[in-house]
């Protein structure tokens, strides 16, 4: 595709949409780099959320860049290609180019600030993004052409409109517009280099020991749980009681690699498939499958040639090019089924025809029942195999599909009975009426019934296949949360895979950095602790492992009574011997009262502090009364030798207080004592 002037004629904009791959543009052809003066870019409206930067920005100060608006949403597999795409412009052309990521988002879930920031995280995204959930940058555009996910705006670095572009965009045709575009406005001396004031998110805080975990398997026979640390670009390979690392295979970089363990790299991996001692994995940004032999300790790769792909025919393994392949499973034979979710279709990797290619879905996306070849899917990223029937997470469809091999039919068992992609919800109940959000995962257990990750509820369900009843078993759903315990308690944060051995329920439970089990003859909910997490260290930089992060921990401390006028808080932070606070992440408060009797001033709500000086003060009011002072504390803290192991330490601080004239003085006193987990040395390895 190439991206192509806007054109006005009677005043109206008409968008060049029939595009062909490879053209040069004709504007660039011609030299044409200016905007047209007639269309000034409208500017971002006020009352949105700006992430990556330290304030709102405005077109004006964008003046003298070349300007790129991104419409996105996070789940959208078209989003999510471009990610490089833009990674790579901006690599190239530096502050000379400004991207703007304008998130409009599709589901309820994805306009939630605080997922949009996670997402910036596991997609390492180094440009400003507004949170256009209510659509209003996406409206201002509109009738310029803003009408899918994703569209590109192109702005002049006068700030009249270029080009408007839906859909996915190559490297070489946007790198052709911008570079033109920079190289007449530099020559005019008009460009301006000025670096923005960027504040990347989540840039001050450590590595946790997993990076938004993607898939996970479980080998019952083996004793081994295989873990996709997919933003950490690597496998982990964990005993399967002890929960011991055994293994890491993969470097950590991002990239693409063969070889030992040590000098493999994937891009994103995500869902893995056993056969004997072959481990095959979905290495989703690499657009490929790799292939890891346990027995030698080598990777290597099955299939894919590393370039995305458009077309849907089958061909030779290493010489077909995929697109975005999410999950794998083995089938009958030695058939490898791949959630090909780039393309909307299902494929089959033939280990004995040496082939791979298409064999459920038409290619085109939909929520459309029928025959294989010609059933329409929507982005499908999570696969299970059962007596001769696929079964798959639509997610895009917001659906649990069945592909039935011995009907050769593609039948829906949960989500929206009709050809809607914008159907979706969190509604328990039979096919039909049941409601899902972008659900990444399904898996069976041994009678038969489904268990499905409804990824963006942040709840994990039961579902009968027979009766198609999906019920909620796990997850209080809203903007997930953090939090062991029973069905009740537990919190779970957009979990992206599942696995079952003997009873248990693995769940990779991506937000939350965390691997979580679900014993469900007990109904209780842990988090996985690592006995050796030094193994998980990249390098020597910082990680944050163990601690009582789904713990849900309460400290209710004895009421206080202090005197009426101008008061504080002072909070200690008690570490045992050989521990001291992290000086890179930052302590982070959350503070409220429930009562006029203690108030805060609103710059004292919320303090984040790196390497704070203990105690901690902060300023209260004092009227005469009764409240309870809630604080969420999130601490963390270094072995004082090994200062890149860290730990983390979340808690809830509540504290009644009564406000009267016979109260002793102004000083509401807090500890927090710090337990470390126990790390067992002699199993520390790395």
């Amino acid at each position: 595709m190439n991206l192509k002037r806007i054109l006005s004629i009677g005043g109206a904009l008409l968008l060049a949409l029939a595009l062909m791959a490879g053209r040069i543009p004709d504007v660039a052809a011609q030299g044409r780099y200016e905007g047209d003066v007639r269309f000034p870019a409208p500017d971002f409206p006020t009352g949105v959320v700006w992430l990556n930067v330290d304030a709102p920005l405005t077109l004006e100060e964008l003046r003298g860049k070349v300007v790129v608006l991104d419409f996105w949403t996070y789940g959208c597999i078209n989003c999510i290609h471009m990610i490089p795409v833009l990674h790579q412009l901006e690599e190239k052309y530096g502050d000379a180019l400004a991207v703007v990521g304008v998130h409009s988002a599709k589901f309820e879930n994805e306009g939630q600030t605080d997922n949009i920031r996670q997402i910036i995280q596991r997609y390492e995204l180094v440009h400003p993004v507004i949170n256009d959930q209510d659509f209003t940058v996406w409206q201002t555009y509109a009738p310029y052409g803003v009408n899918a996910w994703p569209t590109f705006v192109v702005i002049d670095p006068r700030g009249n409109l270029f080009a408007v572009q839906a859909g996915e965009i190559p490297f070489d045709t946007f790198d052709q517009v911008i570079g033109g575009m920079i190289g007449h406005f530099d020559g005019l001396g008009e460009i301006n280099r000025e670096p923005l004031p960027l504040v990347v998110e989540g840039s001050s805080e450590p590595a946790s020991a997993l990076n938004f975990p993607g898939k996970v398997l479980a080998d019952a026979d083996g004793g081994r749980l295989f873990i996709a640390d997919s933003s950490h670009n690597r496998l982990v390979i964990a005993d399967l009681r002890t929960y011991e690392v055994l293994d890491v295979i993969g470097s950590g970089m991002a990239g693409w690699q063969d070889g030992s363990y040590d000098e493999a790299a994937f891009n994103k991996p995500q869902g893995m498939a056993l056969k004997d001692q072959l481990l095959y994995v979905a290495d989703t940004n690499n657009h490929r499958i790799r292939v890891v032999d346990l027995t030698r300790r080598t990777v290597g790769t099955a299939a894919g040639t590393g370039r995305q792909g458009y077309a849907r025919a089958a061909g030779l393994p290493l010489e077909t090019n995929l697109s975005s392949p999410w999950d794998v499973t083995f089938g009958d034979l030695n058939n490898l089924y791949i959630a090909m979710a780039g393309i909307h279709q299902i494929w089959v990797l033939s280990l004995d025809n040496n082939s791979v290619g298409p064999i459920v879905g038409s290619g085109r996306e939909g929520l459309v029942d029928g025959n294989l070849p010609m059933a329409q899917l929507a982005q499908p990223s999570g696969l299970y195999w059962r007596d001769n029937v696929l079964y798959f997470a639509d997610s895009e469809s917001s659906s649990i599909r069945a592909a039935d091999f011995n009907t050769n039919q593609v039948r829906s068992l949960a989500g929206p009975p009709m050809n809607d992609l914008f159907t979706f919800g969190d509604l328990d109940g039979g096919f039909g009426d049941s409601r899902l959000q972008h659900a990444l995962a399904v898996i069976g257990d041994a009678e038969g019934v489904l268990y499905v990750a409804d990824t963006y509820n942040s709840k994990i369900k039961r579902l009968d296949p027979q009766s198609t009843e999906i019920t909620t078993l796990f997850g209080l759903g809203g903007n997930g949360g953090f939090k062991d315990g029973n069905a009740a308690e537990a919190e779970f944060d957009e979990p992206g895979g599942l696995a079952l051995a003997d009873g248990k329920l693995y769940v990779a439970d991506t937000n939350n950095q965390a691997i979580r089990v679900i014993d469900l003859e007990a109904g209780i909910v842990s988090t996985i602790t690592f006995p050796n997490p030094a193994a998980l260290q990249i390098a020597d930089q910082v990680t944050v492992v163990g601690g009582n992060s789904a713990a849900g921990e309460m400290l209710r401390l004895e009421a206080q009574t202090v005197q009426a006028g101008s008061g504080e808080i002072l909070l200690n932070i008690a570490l045992p011997e050989g521990y001291k606070l992290n000086g890179l992440a930052p302590f982070t408060a959350a503070w409220s009262s429930d009562a006029e009797a203690v108030q805060f001033a609103e710059a004292d709500q919320y303090l984040s502090i790196a390497e704070p000086s203990l105690p901690i003060t902060v300023p209260v009011s004092l009227a005469a009364g009764e409240a309870t002072i809630s604080g969420d504390l999130t601490i963390y803290y270094c072995e004082a030798v090994r200062e890149s192991l860290c730990f983390i330490d979340r808690v809830r601080v509540e504290i009644p207080v009564r406000v009267e004239a016979a109260g002793s003085g102004s000083v509401i006193r807090a500890e927090r004592v710090i337990v470390p987990p126990e790390v067992p040395t002699g199993s520390i390895t790395g």
